[in-house]
Protein backbone atom coordinates (compact mmCIF):
# COMPACT_ATOMS: atom_id res chain seq x y z
CA UNK A 1 0.00 0.00 0.00
CA UNK A 2 1.24 3.55 -1.20
CA UNK A 3 1.98 6.49 1.26
CA UNK A 4 -0.95 8.49 0.58
CA UNK A 5 -3.37 5.30 0.79
CA UNK A 6 -1.91 4.17 3.95
CA UNK A 7 -3.08 7.94 5.27
CA UNK A 8 -6.38 7.21 4.41
CA UNK A 9 -6.45 4.20 6.31
CA UNK A 10 -5.07 5.51 9.39
CA UNK A 11 -7.67 8.83 8.83
CA UNK A 12 -10.80 5.96 8.49
CA UNK A 13 -9.04 4.18 11.32
CA UNK A 14 -8.88 7.22 13.62
CA UNK A 15 -12.65 8.63 12.97
CA UNK A 16 -14.27 4.98 13.76
CA UNK A 17 -11.89 4.91 16.75
CA UNK A 18 -13.36 8.23 18.13
CA UNK A 19 -17.13 7.07 17.01
CA UNK A 20 -16.30 3.86 18.93
CA UNK A 21 -16.02 5.88 22.45
CA UNK A 22 -18.94 8.01 21.28
CA UNK A 23 -21.66 5.02 22.74
CA UNK A 24 -21.93 2.63 25.85
CA UNK A 25 -20.07 2.08 27.97
CA UNK A 26 -17.69 5.39 26.74
CA UNK A 27 -20.39 7.94 27.73
CA UNK A 28 -21.91 8.35 31.36
CA UNK A 29 -25.25 9.33 29.61
CA UNK A 30 -28.09 7.11 28.55
CA UNK A 31 -28.07 8.80 25.39
CA UNK A 32 -25.82 10.86 23.37
CA UNK A 33 -22.35 11.20 24.64
CA UNK A 34 -20.95 12.57 27.97
CA UNK A 35 -17.99 11.56 29.28
CA UNK A 36 -16.66 13.43 32.56
CA UNK A 37 -13.77 13.09 34.23
CA UNK A 38 -13.10 9.93 36.56
CA UNK A 39 -15.85 8.55 35.87
CA UNK A 40 -16.94 4.97 34.91
CA UNK A 41 -16.54 6.49 31.23
CA UNK A 42 -13.82 7.52 31.38
CA UNK A 43 -12.12 4.43 32.77
CA UNK A 44 -13.99 2.09 29.98
CA UNK A 45 -12.29 4.74 27.51
CA UNK A 46 -9.23 4.97 29.11
CA UNK A 47 -9.13 1.16 28.69
CA UNK A 48 -10.01 1.40 25.23
CA UNK A 49 -7.29 3.90 24.00
CA UNK A 50 -4.55 2.12 26.01
CA UNK A 51 -5.07 -1.10 23.93
CA UNK A 52 -4.86 1.05 20.84
CA UNK A 53 -1.89 2.18 21.76
CA UNK A 54 0.11 -0.97 22.95
CA UNK A 55 -1.04 -1.92 19.06
CA UNK A 56 0.82 1.10 17.59
CA UNK A 57 3.95 -0.07 19.71
CA UNK A 58 3.31 1.95 22.82
CA UNK A 59 4.08 0.95 26.80
CA UNK A 60 1.27 2.86 28.41
CA UNK A 61 1.15 3.59 31.81
CA UNK A 62 -1.05 6.05 34.11
CA UNK A 63 0.55 9.07 35.79
CA UNK A 64 -0.42 10.19 39.10
CA UNK A 65 -2.99 12.98 37.77
CA UNK A 66 -4.82 10.17 36.02
CA UNK A 67 -3.26 10.85 32.61
CA UNK A 68 -2.70 8.23 30.01
CA UNK A 69 0.56 7.89 28.38
CA UNK A 70 2.08 5.79 25.91
CA UNK A 71 5.40 5.88 25.21
CA UNK A 72 7.78 5.30 21.61
CA UNK A 73 10.99 5.33 22.58
CA UNK A 74 13.38 7.01 20.55
CA UNK A 75 16.64 5.96 18.67
CA UNK A 76 18.45 5.73 22.34
CA UNK A 77 16.12 4.98 25.64
CA UNK A 78 15.59 7.74 28.06
CA UNK A 79 15.82 10.25 24.81
CA UNK A 80 13.45 13.54 25.46
CA UNK A 81 10.07 13.45 24.02
CA UNK A 82 8.05 15.02 21.76
CA UNK A 83 4.58 14.91 23.38
CA UNK A 84 1.03 14.31 21.19
CA UNK A 85 -1.69 15.04 23.17
CA UNK A 86 -5.53 16.14 23.74
CA UNK A 87 -8.21 15.32 25.61
CA UNK A 88 -10.73 12.52 26.64
CA UNK A 89 -13.34 13.82 28.34
CA UNK A 90 -16.50 15.66 26.92
CA UNK A 91 -19.33 18.16 27.35
CA UNK A 92 -22.43 17.12 28.08
CA UNK A 93 -24.19 15.75 24.87
CA UNK A 94 -21.17 15.85 23.11
CA UNK A 95 -19.81 15.76 19.67
CA UNK A 96 -17.62 12.72 19.31
CA UNK A 97 -14.11 14.60 17.88
CA UNK A 98 -13.53 17.36 20.59
CA UNK A 99 -10.56 16.00 22.28
CA UNK A 100 -10.14 12.01 21.03
CA UNK A 101 -9.52 12.77 17.51
CA UNK A 102 -6.11 14.51 18.56
CA UNK A 103 -5.17 11.05 20.50
CA UNK A 104 -6.39 9.25 17.81
CA UNK A 105 -4.03 10.58 15.26
CA UNK A 106 -1.12 11.04 17.43
CA UNK A 107 -1.51 7.03 18.21
CA UNK A 108 -1.72 6.85 14.19
CA UNK A 109 1.47 8.96 13.77
CA UNK A 110 3.26 6.02 16.36
CA UNK A 111 1.49 3.24 14.13
CA UNK A 112 2.78 4.49 11.02
CA UNK A 113 6.73 4.66 12.34
CA UNK A 114 6.32 1.39 14.32
CA UNK A 115 5.11 -0.18 11.11
CA UNK A 116 8.37 0.99 9.48
CA UNK A 117 10.62 0.22 12.15
CA UNK A 118 11.93 4.10 12.12
CA UNK A 119 13.14 5.64 15.80
CA UNK A 120 13.19 9.42 16.20
CA UNK A 121 16.06 11.17 17.74
CA UNK A 122 13.47 12.02 20.95
CA UNK A 123 10.87 9.56 22.19
CA UNK A 124 7.20 10.31 21.03
CA UNK A 125 4.71 10.31 23.47
CA UNK A 126 0.87 10.33 23.25
CA UNK A 127 -1.26 12.20 26.25
CA UNK A 128 -4.50 11.77 26.44
CA UNK A 129 -5.43 14.04 28.95
CA UNK A 130 -8.68 13.86 31.82
CA UNK A 131 -10.51 17.25 32.42
CA UNK A 132 -9.90 20.00 29.68
CA UNK A 133 -13.59 20.62 29.36
CA UNK A 134 -14.08 21.58 33.14
CA UNK A 135 -17.16 19.32 32.91
CA UNK A 136 -17.67 17.62 36.08
CA UNK A 137 -15.60 20.04 38.12
CA UNK A 138 -15.86 23.96 38.21
CA UNK A 139 -12.08 24.46 36.46
CA UNK A 140 -10.56 22.69 34.04
CA UNK A 141 -7.19 21.65 33.30
CA UNK A 142 -6.12 20.06 36.45
CA UNK A 143 -4.35 16.91 34.60
CA UNK A 144 -2.61 18.96 31.65
CA UNK A 145 -1.72 21.88 34.37
CA UNK A 146 0.26 18.72 36.69
CA UNK A 147 1.80 17.77 33.45
CA UNK A 148 3.19 21.27 32.79
CA UNK A 149 3.81 22.10 36.75
CA UNK A 150 1.66 25.21 36.88
CA UNK A 151 -0.93 23.64 39.40
CA UNK A 152 -0.75 25.85 42.31
CA UNK A 153 -0.47 24.39 45.95
CA UNK A 154 -3.91 23.36 47.44
CA UNK A 155 -5.51 23.98 44.00
CA UNK A 156 -7.24 20.86 44.27
CA UNK A 157 -8.97 21.19 47.89
CA UNK A 158 -12.22 21.49 48.25
CA UNK A 159 -13.62 21.43 44.77
CA UNK A 160 -16.25 19.45 44.43
CA UNK A 161 -19.06 18.18 41.66
CA UNK A 162 -22.68 18.72 41.70
CA UNK A 163 -23.18 15.83 43.54
CA UNK A 164 -21.01 16.65 46.68
CA UNK A 165 -18.04 14.45 45.48
CA UNK A 166 -14.41 16.28 45.73
CA UNK A 167 -11.72 15.77 43.33
CA UNK A 168 -10.02 13.82 46.11
CA UNK A 169 -12.78 11.22 46.74
CA UNK A 170 -12.90 11.05 42.47
CA UNK A 171 -9.12 10.11 42.46
CA UNK A 172 -9.50 7.83 45.32
CA UNK A 173 -11.86 5.81 43.66
CA UNK A 174 -9.07 5.49 41.31
CA UNK A 175 -6.14 4.66 43.47
CA UNK A 176 -4.82 7.73 43.03
CA UNK A 177 -4.28 10.06 45.83
CA UNK A 178 -4.26 14.04 45.72
CA UNK A 179 -1.58 14.61 48.02
CA UNK A 180 0.80 12.84 44.86
CA UNK A 181 -0.84 14.51 42.20
CA UNK A 182 1.67 17.54 41.40
CA UNK A 183 3.95 14.25 40.89
CA UNK A 184 2.98 14.07 37.09
CA UNK A 185 4.65 17.45 36.57
CA UNK A 186 7.44 16.97 33.96
CA UNK A 187 10.89 17.84 33.66
CA UNK A 188 11.63 21.07 31.10
CA UNK A 189 14.52 18.62 29.60
CA UNK A 190 12.17 15.10 29.91
CA UNK A 191 10.07 17.59 27.03
CA UNK A 192 11.00 18.71 23.18
CA UNK A 193 7.41 20.07 22.38
CA UNK A 194 4.15 19.00 22.52
CA UNK A 195 1.64 19.28 19.37
CA UNK A 196 -2.23 18.79 19.31
CA UNK A 197 -4.66 18.12 16.44
CA UNK A 198 -8.37 19.21 17.43
CA UNK A 199 -11.23 20.07 15.14
CA UNK A 200 -11.44 23.50 14.33
CA UNK A 201 -14.72 23.94 16.29
CA UNK A 202 -14.86 26.90 14.00
CA UNK A 203 -16.15 27.78 9.94
CA UNK A 204 -13.01 29.59 9.01
CA UNK A 205 -11.27 26.14 6.94
CA UNK A 206 -14.48 24.87 5.69
CA UNK A 207 -15.45 28.39 4.21
CA UNK A 208 -12.14 28.70 2.80
CA UNK A 209 -12.20 24.98 1.33
CA UNK A 210 -9.53 23.94 3.11
CA UNK A 211 -8.90 20.39 5.02
CA UNK A 212 -5.95 21.73 7.51
CA UNK A 213 -4.76 24.69 9.48
CA UNK A 214 -2.03 26.14 11.77
CA UNK A 215 -2.81 27.47 14.71
CA UNK A 216 -0.46 30.70 16.21
CA UNK A 217 -2.09 30.75 19.53
CA UNK A 218 -4.74 30.52 21.72
CA UNK A 219 -7.19 33.36 23.12
CA UNK A 220 -7.01 34.35 27.06
CA UNK A 221 -9.32 33.16 29.22
CA UNK A 222 -11.58 34.35 32.58
CA UNK A 223 -14.01 32.08 34.31
CA UNK A 224 -16.22 32.88 37.24
CA UNK A 225 -18.84 31.25 39.11
CA UNK A 226 -21.89 33.99 39.86
CA UNK A 227 -23.80 34.12 42.52
CA UNK A 228 -26.96 36.36 42.84
CA UNK A 229 -28.95 36.53 46.24
CA UNK A 230 -32.60 38.01 46.36
CA UNK A 231 -35.08 37.15 48.72
CA UNK A 232 -37.52 33.98 48.35
CA UNK A 233 -40.94 34.19 48.86
CA UNK A 234 -44.68 33.78 47.86
CA UNK A 235 -45.68 34.06 44.20
CA UNK A 236 -49.24 35.19 44.86
CA UNK A 237 -48.66 37.39 48.01
CA UNK A 238 -45.54 39.63 46.98
CA UNK A 239 -46.16 42.57 45.31
CA UNK A 240 -44.08 43.66 42.29
CA UNK A 241 -42.83 46.57 43.64
CA UNK A 242 -41.80 44.97 47.24
CA UNK A 243 -39.73 42.00 45.56
CA UNK A 244 -35.80 41.25 45.26
CA UNK A 245 -36.67 38.26 42.64
CA UNK A 246 -32.74 37.03 41.93
CA UNK A 247 -33.41 35.38 38.85
CA UNK A 248 -34.83 38.69 36.80
CA UNK A 249 -31.71 39.94 38.27
CA UNK A 250 -29.18 37.48 37.09
CA UNK A 251 -31.43 37.61 33.41
CA UNK A 252 -30.32 41.25 33.50
CA UNK A 253 -26.65 40.46 34.24
CA UNK A 254 -27.04 37.58 31.15
CA UNK A 255 -28.05 40.37 28.89
CA UNK A 256 -25.69 42.70 30.21
CA UNK A 257 -22.71 40.13 29.53
CA UNK A 258 -23.82 39.77 25.72
CA UNK A 259 -24.58 43.99 25.48
CA UNK A 260 -20.17 44.01 27.06
CA UNK A 261 -19.38 41.57 24.45
CA UNK A 262 -21.15 42.89 21.64
CA UNK A 263 -20.43 47.19 21.77
CA UNK A 264 -16.75 46.15 22.18
CA UNK A 265 -16.42 45.36 18.62
CA UNK A 266 -13.71 42.87 18.92
CA UNK A 267 -12.69 39.86 19.30
CA UNK A 268 -14.30 39.65 22.72
CA UNK A 269 -16.38 36.93 23.53
CA UNK A 270 -18.40 36.30 26.68
CA UNK A 271 -21.00 33.18 27.70
CA UNK A 272 -23.14 32.10 30.32
CA UNK A 273 -23.57 28.43 29.81
CA UNK A 274 -25.00 27.29 32.68
CA UNK A 275 -27.69 28.57 35.36
CA UNK A 276 -29.16 27.28 38.66
CA UNK A 277 -32.54 28.91 40.55
CA UNK A 278 -33.35 28.44 43.84
CA UNK A 279 -35.80 26.84 45.28
CA UNK A 280 -37.13 26.00 41.98
CA UNK A 281 -40.76 25.50 42.87
CA UNK A 282 -43.11 27.44 40.42
CA UNK A 283 -44.54 29.43 43.44
CA UNK A 284 -41.68 30.45 45.09
CA UNK A 285 -39.80 34.05 43.95
CA UNK A 286 -36.23 32.74 43.61
CA UNK A 287 -33.77 34.19 46.03
CA UNK A 288 -30.83 32.20 45.27
CA UNK A 289 -29.47 31.97 41.27
CA UNK A 290 -26.31 30.71 40.31
CA UNK A 291 -24.67 30.91 36.72
CA UNK A 292 -21.14 30.25 34.74
CA UNK A 293 -19.34 33.42 32.89
CA UNK A 294 -16.87 33.01 30.85
CA UNK A 295 -14.80 35.94 29.26
CA UNK A 296 -12.18 35.76 26.31
CA UNK A 297 -10.42 37.74 23.51
CA UNK A 298 -7.24 37.37 21.90
CA UNK A 299 -4.99 38.73 24.24
CA UNK A 300 -5.12 39.38 28.03
CA UNK A 301 -5.67 43.08 28.03
CA UNK A 302 -9.00 42.93 25.60
CA UNK A 303 -10.00 40.05 28.07
CA UNK A 304 -9.45 42.06 31.53
CA UNK A 305 -11.01 44.97 30.25
CA UNK A 306 -14.43 43.56 29.42
CA UNK A 307 -14.49 40.87 32.74
CA UNK A 308 -14.24 44.25 34.43
CA UNK A 309 -17.02 46.31 32.73
CA UNK A 310 -18.85 43.11 33.18
CA UNK A 311 -18.65 42.72 36.35
CA UNK A 312 -19.22 46.70 36.90
CA UNK A 313 -22.26 46.07 35.65
CA UNK A 314 -23.29 43.68 37.67
CA UNK A 315 -22.66 46.24 40.33
CA UNK A 316 -25.16 48.74 39.03
CA UNK A 317 -27.81 45.87 38.61
CA UNK A 318 -28.03 44.77 42.36
CA UNK A 319 -28.19 47.93 43.43
CA UNK A 320 -30.83 49.24 41.49
CA UNK A 321 -32.67 45.68 41.94
CA UNK A 322 -31.75 45.56 45.98
CA UNK A 323 -30.03 41.99 45.80
CA UNK A 324 -26.02 40.53 46.36
CA UNK A 325 -24.45 39.80 43.27
CA UNK A 326 -20.96 38.27 44.12
CA UNK A 327 -18.34 36.69 41.32
CA UNK A 328 -15.87 34.19 42.16
CA UNK A 329 -13.38 34.03 39.60
CA UNK A 330 -12.24 30.39 39.26
CA UNK A 331 -9.86 30.27 36.36
CA UNK A 332 -7.56 32.55 34.33
CA UNK A 333 -5.99 31.04 31.23
CA UNK A 334 -3.42 33.52 30.05
CA UNK A 335 -3.07 34.43 25.72
CA UNK A 336 -0.69 31.94 24.69
CA UNK A 337 1.30 32.16 21.31
CA UNK A 338 2.49 29.46 19.77
CA UNK A 339 6.05 28.25 19.34
CA UNK A 340 7.55 30.07 16.01
CA UNK A 341 9.94 27.72 15.13
CA UNK A 342 7.23 25.14 15.53
CA UNK A 343 4.48 26.76 13.66
CA UNK A 344 7.14 27.46 10.81
CA UNK A 345 7.72 23.41 10.74
CA UNK A 346 4.06 22.51 11.11
CA UNK A 347 3.10 25.28 8.19
CA UNK A 348 5.52 23.61 5.86
CA UNK A 349 4.22 20.02 6.75
CA UNK A 350 0.91 21.47 6.13
CA UNK A 351 1.80 22.49 2.40
CA UNK A 352 3.32 19.65 1.48
CA UNK A 353 0.14 18.11 1.50
CA UNK A 354 -0.67 20.50 -1.37
CA UNK A 355 -2.71 22.68 1.23
CA UNK A 356 -2.03 26.37 1.44
CA UNK A 357 -1.19 26.86 5.54
CA UNK A 358 -3.40 29.19 6.47
CA UNK A 359 -2.92 30.57 9.93
CA UNK A 360 -5.22 31.29 12.30
CA UNK A 361 -5.78 32.01 16.44
CA UNK A 362 -7.86 29.47 18.21
CA UNK A 363 -10.88 30.84 20.21
CA UNK A 364 -11.44 27.94 22.02
CA UNK A 365 -8.97 27.23 24.86
CA UNK A 366 -7.00 23.73 24.66
CA UNK A 367 -4.41 22.05 27.08
CA UNK A 368 -1.89 23.24 24.54
CA UNK A 369 -2.31 26.30 26.10
CA UNK A 370 -1.23 25.02 29.44
CA UNK A 371 1.90 23.22 28.26
CA UNK A 372 3.36 25.79 26.86
CA UNK A 373 4.65 26.24 30.45
CA UNK A 374 6.35 23.30 29.96
CA UNK A 375 7.61 23.72 26.54
CA UNK A 376 7.16 24.59 22.61
CA UNK A 377 4.09 24.27 21.60
CA UNK A 378 1.89 23.85 18.10
CA UNK A 379 -1.31 23.04 17.06
CA UNK A 380 -2.86 21.80 13.99
CA UNK A 381 -6.16 22.09 13.34
CA UNK A 382 -9.03 19.80 10.97
CA UNK A 383 -11.34 20.96 9.11
CA UNK A 384 -15.64 20.34 10.61
CA UNK A 385 -18.08 19.87 9.36
CA UNK A 386 -20.11 23.56 9.36
CA UNK A 387 -18.00 24.89 12.35
CA UNK A 388 -19.91 22.35 14.29
CA UNK A 389 -18.49 21.90 17.81
CA UNK A 390 -19.74 20.53 21.42
CA UNK A 391 -22.77 18.83 19.32
CA UNK A 392 -24.11 15.63 18.59
CA UNK A 393 -23.70 17.02 14.89
CA UNK A 394 -20.19 17.56 15.14
CA UNK A 395 -18.49 15.96 12.23
CA UNK A 396 -14.74 15.59 10.96
CA UNK A 397 -13.80 13.57 7.76
CA UNK A 398 -11.60 10.95 7.19
CA UNK A 399 -10.09 12.18 4.57
CA UNK A 400 -9.36 15.56 6.43
CA UNK A 401 -7.71 12.84 9.31
CA UNK A 402 -5.77 11.32 6.89
CA UNK A 403 -4.15 14.23 5.54
CA UNK A 404 -3.43 15.57 9.16
CA UNK A 405 -1.64 12.15 10.07
CA UNK A 406 0.19 13.10 6.86
CA UNK A 407 1.31 16.29 7.82
CA UNK A 408 2.08 15.34 11.19
CA UNK A 409 4.35 12.54 10.45
CA UNK A 410 5.75 15.14 7.97
CA UNK A 411 6.48 17.68 10.97
CA UNK A 412 7.87 14.56 13.09
CA UNK A 413 10.00 13.68 10.20
CA UNK A 414 11.52 17.62 10.12
CA UNK A 415 11.86 18.15 13.69
CA UNK A 416 13.72 14.84 13.70
CA UNK A 417 16.00 15.64 10.88
CA UNK A 418 16.74 19.01 13.13
CA UNK A 419 17.50 17.27 16.47
CA UNK A 420 19.44 14.22 14.31
CA UNK A 421 21.94 16.84 13.47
Amino acid sequence: MNAPALHRAAGERAIARCDALGVAPYSDADSGLYRAWLTPAHRAAQAAVAEWMGQAGMATRLDAASNLIGRYEGEHRDAPALLIGSHLDSVRDAGRYDGPLGIMLGIECVAALHARGERMPFAIEVIAFGDEEGSRFPASMFTSRAVAGTLAPGALDGVVDAAGVSVAQALAGWGLEAAQFHQAARRPDEVIGYLEAHIEQGPVLEAEGLALGVVTGIAAQLRFEVSVRGRAGHAGTSPMPLRADALTAAAECVLAVEAVAREAASDLVATVGRMQVLPGATNVIPGRVSFSLDVRAGDNARRDAGAAQILHRFEAIAAARGVQVEAVQVQDLAASPCDTHLVELLAQAVETQDIAPRRLVSGAGHDAMVMRALCPTAMLFVRCDGGISHNPAERASAADAGLAVAAMLDFIERLGAIRGN
